[in-house]
């Protein structure tokens, strides 16, 4: 599969993966494999929200840093 082809479905396969598998990391991972392609490839064809919920799938595993929030 052309890298052009990926490109476009990516964060669609992703979103869907993610939906089946509870978690976007692991859906990531397994689709980077499915396709042959670094991690860090991967990471250009992700959208914004896709990012953050990654991002927050991290904090919650202690992977990053906690980012303190003011109370609301």
């Amino acid at each position: 599969m052309l890298f052009q082809e990926i490109e476009g479905s990516f964060a669609e396969e992703v979103e869907k993966l993610a939906s089946t598998t509870g978690s976007y990391i692991d859906s990531v991972i397994q689709l980077c494999e499915n396709y042959n392609i670094e991690p860090q490839v991967a990471a250009k064809m992700l959208t914004k929200p896709i990012v953050e919920k990654i991002e927050a799938e991290g904090r919650e595993s202690n992977s990053l840093p906690k980012v303190s929030t003011l109370p609301i």
